[in-house]
């Protein structure tokens, strides 16, 4: 993509939900996928702290498994398996569809960027921290 040009992205926030009963959550991550550039890629960071606070009995480890498989399905590492192998729009589509598990898609969202890497960059800072 040559400098100064903005092409249309969409994003969802990831979700940490310890309790589905109680729909708290944490924002833990960032998932952008530009179609023009075939660009899908996650962006992630624990705070463990917070975390606790919501359900102490809550495996970090696991969350981070859970991440990594996002991660995977991005990069179309074959350990995501078929979704791995999937055309780049698809695997957008498997990580935005809602789940009742502990890692949860929040609603899309849109925009524009000229630079997909440092905009989910900025997400991340601004709606996850760290």
């Amino acid at each position: 993509m040559s400098a100064g040009v903005r092409q249309a992205y969409q994003y969802v926030v990831l979700r940490c939900v310890p309790r589905v009963d109680r729909e708290e959550f944490v924002n833990v991550g960032v998932v952008l996928y530009c179609h023009a550039t075939d660009f899908l890629r996650a962006a992630w960071h624990l705070d463990a702290d917070r975390l606790a606070v919501l359900d102490a009995r809550l495996d970090p480890a696991r969350l981070r498994e859970a991440l990594a498989y996002v991660d995977a399905v991005c990069s179309g590492d074959e350990r995501a398996g078929s979704a791995g192998r999937a055309p780049v729009s698809q695997r957008f589509g498997l990580l935005k569809a809602p789940r009742s598990t502990v890692l949860q898609p929040g609603p899309v969202h849109g925009g524009t960027t000229a630079d997909p890497a440092r905009q989910l960059e900025h997400l991340l800072h601004h709606l996850v921290g760290g």
